[in-house]
């Protein structure tokens, strides 16, 4: 049955950022079922998760609260449109977001993914300010290496040519700060000796252009897919402090960041910051089912408060828009934090993984460890003095991979990062295992040569 299910999926399937070439000849890991940090092949061979697929399984696989909840509201109600009708899981998990998030944020907007509940954001900033009397204010900045979603919106405030230049001829023109890279500073500085000179280019901007800008839109505290930059929190306490000091709405990107997996529920926590605009998704249904939200202030909601006349609504939506079925698996993985109180065990687990990952350093192919709580990255080069990358063509990323799969590891490296995303249920023993089997991986020179497996 696999090896029919193999043939048919070369025949009908195309998937997501993967180059169907490589699989010509080679089968892809097959997924049976899956409980806790563990994926089970057909035959009943387990793989670590580690990299909570795609970054949003929070609780584990197959958790039972929260497939309950599922269960109970499957009964009830599947789907119904959120325009003009209204729903119970809905109305109860925005109440949650609010009473979850900083005070002043007070309105939930629900969509289905991470990119469009960004997109969202940049749609109310632009028709906030319209209504407002500030139509000058459209331009939008982000971050080199940022990346915000696959959408055109999005793309355009994305700073990740690797996965956007095929589309630049579509993408509106926005504003890019240089990317907070503390390994590779732009700025020339030394790692952890700098005053944050790279928000330099911040200042200048709006000191410029701060009347013409609408928002500035950060991932907060790591640049994820743009290559696991982390970045100190002081950068974003700063940048949101320049920009309330100039008007512009301050969007934050906790798509991936959400829910626990850097030690706060929320990133921006460690900051002490409040946004305009909150995007969340992957970790708001602990990766159950597609779910989004934009959650925003009473302030950027009463400018859209108005009668129907005066052209004031919103025009945006989803059919999926608050799924029933999505919110109760959201309202799910809420009562797991209720119940287990995760960040008792993150006290723990978070400090063990930095333990564990120290002697990764002292590998001479190792330029770079970061780690961000349950998040960690390996930033793998030639060069140890010169910081000297790999070389695209090098592949090393495919070689660690299919290692990783013979010692039942899902690693799913970006380039020359080997990272880590583990979900915030992970316990000290399988750090244990993870990492032993991790560093077998990292630790064979052979594993580096993708190009030739």
């Amino acid at each position: 049955m696999s090896d029919l299910l193999q043939q048919k999926d070369r025949k009908y399937l195309w998937h997501p950022y993967t180059q169907m070439h490589d699989y010509a000849e080679r089968d892809l890991l097959l997924v049976d079922r899956a409980e806790g940090l563990m994926l089970y092949d057909p035959a009943g061979r387990p793989y670590f998760d580690t990299i909570s697929s795609w970054w949003c399984i929070l609780h584990g696989h197959n958790h039972p609260t929260i497939r309950a909840a599922v269960h109970r509201q499957l009964d009830r109600l599947e789907q119904v449109l959120l325009a003009g009708l209204t729903h119970e899981p809905a109305i109860l998990l925005a109440e949650q977001l609010v009473e979850r998030t900083p005070a002043l944020l007070a309105k939930v907007f629900f969509s289905d993914n991470g990119s469009t509940a960004c997109e969202i954001a940049v749609k109310m900033s632009l028709q906030y300010w319209r209504h407002r009397g500030r139509p000058e204010r459209r331009m939008f900045v982000g971050i080199k290496r940022g990346y915000h979603g696959d959408t055109i919106g999005t793309m355009s405030l994305g700073g990740v040519p690797e996965f956007h230049q095929a589309f630049a001829g579509m993408l509106f023109d926005s504003l890019r700060l240089p990317t907070p890279y503390c390994y590779r500073c732009p700025m020339g500085q030394t790692q952890g000796a700098c005053d944050l000179e790279c928000l330099a280019p911040l200042e200048t901007l709006l000191a410029q252009k701060g009347s013409t800008i609408a928002g500035l839109i950060l991932e907060p505290l790591i640049l994820a897919a743009g290559g696991m930059i982390v970045y100190p929190a002081a950068y974003l306490t700063k940048a949101a402090a320049l920009c309330r000091a100039h008007g512009v709405h301050l969007i934050l990107d906790e798509v991936a960041t959400g829910f626990g997996r850097t030690g706060t529920l929320f990133a921006m926590e460690q900051a002490g910051v409040v946004p305009d605009f909150l995007c969340i998704s992957k970790g708001l249904t602990a990766g159950y089912l597609p779910l989004a939200a934009t959650v925003t202030t009473d302030e950027i909601y009463d400018a859209f408060y108005a009668p129907y006349a005066e052209g004031k609504t919103f025009f945006h939506g989803h059919t999926f828009t608050g799924n029933p079925l999505g919110c109760a698996a959201a309202l799910g993985s809420l009562q797991v934090f209720d119940q287990e109180r995760p960040f008792e065990r993150l006290a723990m687990t978070i400090p063990h993984l930095g333990a564990r990952l120290a002697r990764f350093k002292e590998l001479p192919w190792v330029g770079d460890l970061r780690q961000l709580g349950m998040i960690a990255a390996l930033e793998l080069v030639l060069d140890k003095e010169t910081k000297e990358p790999f070389r695209t063509e090098d592949r090393v990323g495919w070689g660690i991979y299919q290692a990783g799969l013979k010692e039942g590891l899902i690693l799913r490296p970006l380039g020359n990062i080997l990272y880590l995303w583990l979900p915030i249920s992970t316990t000290v023993a399988e750090i244990d295992e993870i990492t032993e089997r991790m560093y077998r991986v990292i630790a064979d020179p052979a594993n580096l040569n993708g190009w030739r497996k």
